[in-house]
């Protein structure tokens, strides 16, 4: 089974450096634009199945590849965003974020999520995924914070690699599962 992952497109808090999390922001002008690049990009690969974020960046994102390949999007609740609790908006540099990141078991302060939570809802889905589409070639529509998850199921990292994993707005990415 073939499995294509993808960040949604550019909005203007990915182009501000701003911590977006759980705020339902739309894509921005250039984050349209790249959503029908990334259509283009998954002409002829096959893709059977959609699966999205229900946050409106990712669905305005899976809407566009929906359009151009005729495939619906299916929404799953599990792909949404890390909540950062405090943290969400601020600049990326602002103090104690890295550190809250690297704190695995412990919850964002202000109501956050911890990274225990985010893996554990993003593995299901995959395990999901896995089961009950076994013939299917799926892409996943979801956000940076789930793409390092997603990663991580398929590959052994370490801490710094976790820390410093990037996926690019509609960078595309291919797993076996």
């Amino acid at each position: 089974m073939k499995l294509y992952v993808t960040r949604h497109g550019l909005t203007e808090w990915n182009a501000a450096d701003r911590i977006s999390g759980i705020t339902d922001i739309a894509l921005a002008p250039e984050g349209l634009e790249m959503a029908q690049q990334l259509a283009e990009n998954c002409v002829g690969r096959g893709i059977t199945r959609i699966i999205a974020s229900p946050m409106h960046r990712a669905q305005q994102t899976a809407a566009a590849v929906s359009a151009r390949i005729g495939i619906p999007v299916q929404t799953d609740e599990r792909l949404r965003e890390w909540d950062y609790g405090s943290f969400e908006g601020q600049p990326r540099t602002t103090p104690g974020f890295p550190e809250a990141k690297a704190a695995w078991g412990c919850k964002m302060p202000g109501g956050g999520e911890s990274v225990f939570q985010i893996v554990q809802r993003t593995y299901n889905v995959l395990d999901d995924v896995r089961r009950l589409y076994p013939e299917d070639t799926v892409l996943i529509v979801c956000h940076g914070g789930i793409c390092r998850v997603i990663d991580s199921y398929f590959h052994d990292m370490t801490l710094e690699r976790f820390m410093h994993f990037f996926m690019g707005n509609c960078e595309l990415r291919e797993y076996e599962l």
